[in-house]
Parts: structure tokens; sequence; C-alpha cells
């Protein structure tokens, strides 16, 4: 799993320096259009909007870089980018061993994101409206503990916390935000919605539980980023 991210983190950096690095000639006539970059970071509070589990909202973080096309006289300018996460979420558990109360076993799962965003001028370039797509591929549900593999999740009698760890890797999402700052330095606050069903693998397999209703999730993610802008 390592190797497949780290293969995934480069090849994603090469297609973003070289779409970057290429340059826009001003032909005779036409508007002069600026190019921009920026790298920034952050932390996340991820969660899977589903009633299939009783889900715990956690935090974890956030890296990302765009490069942005400014074009003066305009309402708005563009950007294309990617964001790399690390999130986690709890997942209600039934008592383990001894334990007497609930309790909730917590997963982790890797994000690689492409971006294309908006950005409306609600006061000139120092805050925007931000919205757009993105795809997204994202790592399958990790268990932070070993402990909790065989724990029984909340709401069942036999789905362990393990059996549920193969969700769907590629995703559609929407994302809408504000951006606000000096041209060196800015702030967003953005929310991320999965538009496709993120636990649409489950459906495929083969619980001994009598589920009577379909695994449905659409992933939920707040980050919150500081960007520093070339």
């Amino acid at each position: 799993m390592k190797n497949k991210r780290n293969y995934l983190l480069v090849v994603l950096i090469l297609c973003f320096v070289t779409l970057s690095s290429a340059q826009r000639r001003k032909a005779k006539g036409t508007v002069n259009i600026v190019n921009g970059f920026s790298i920034g970071g952050g932390i996340t509070s991820f969660d899977i909007l589903t009633d299939n589990f009783s889900t715990i909202e956690k935090d974890g973080w956030i890296v990302n870089m765009s490069a942005t096309v400014e074009i003066p006289h305009k309402w708005f300018n563009v950007s294309y980018g990617m964001q790399l996460s690390e999130n986690n979420i709890g997942i209600a558990s039934k008592p383990l061993g001894l334990t007497l109360s609930d309790t909730s076993v917590d997963y982790k799962v890797f994000t690689a994101q492409v971006v294309f965003l908006w950005h409306i001028k609600l006061l000139s370039e120092y805050v925007t409206l931000d919205v757009g797509p993105m795809l997204q591929y994202n790592s399958d549900l990790e268990i932070k503990d070993d402990t909790y593999e065989n724990a029984i999740l909340d709401g069942y009698t036999t789905v362990t916390a393990d059996n549920i760890k193969d969700i769907n890797n590629f995703n559609v999402n929407g994302a809408v935000g504000l951006t606000a700052g000096f041209s060196h330095l800015k702030f967003r606050a953005q929310y991320i919605y999965g538009f496709t069903n993120i636990l649409g693998n489950l459906n495929n397999n083969d619980f001994s539980d009598n589920i009577d209703k379909k695994f449905k999730g659409n992933q939920s993610m707040l980050a919150l980023t500081a960007m520093f802008s070339f």
C-alpha cells in the first residue's frame, strides 16, 4: 500500500509540474494572462455520511499545490491543482473483550484529489468564492489498531471492522469554499462533498448478517489551509 502511494505521488507531481511549467505566449492584441503558483497545508475534518454505520468525525492533515490563471478585468479567475491528505474516521462498535461500554474503531484513509476551481471575486482578488469539481483516488480504510479487526460493528451481529475496509477507490466530489488574504499569503476554508457512493463496494460482499438495505455513503470533508503564492 505504501509503495502504491509513493508511485501515485510521484506521477501526480510530475504531471502537475509539467502542466504548470507550460508558458503562455502573448499574441498581439490579446489579454495579458498572469499565471501564479501556490503551495499550502492545513488540517481536515473527515466523515462519511451514511445510515449504515454510526460514524465519528475526526481530524487529519492535508497538503496542496495549485496553479492559478489570473485574467485581468474579469470577475473570476481559475486554478487547477492537487491535494494529498490523510484522514481519520471512527465507526462505533460493540464492546470488545472485557470492556463493558460501547467503543469505536478508528480508521485512516489516504486521498489524492485533482481539482479545478473557479474563483469568483467578491472583494477584488483578496476574497473569493471557490467552486468546482474534483476527481479523487483514495485508499481502502485502514484500521489504526489491529486489536479491533474482529470488533463487531454497532447495529450488526457478525459484520466486523475488518469486513468493511474495501471501499470505492475512485470518486467524484464537488468543492465549495472561501479564500481570503493577500498576494503572497492566503487562507482557505473548503468543504468537499462526495457525489459518488464511497461504500458501494461493500454491496459486493457476502455478509452473513441479514442486511435489508444497501450500503450507501457520501464523503464529507472540511479542509482549513494556509497557502503561500509565488
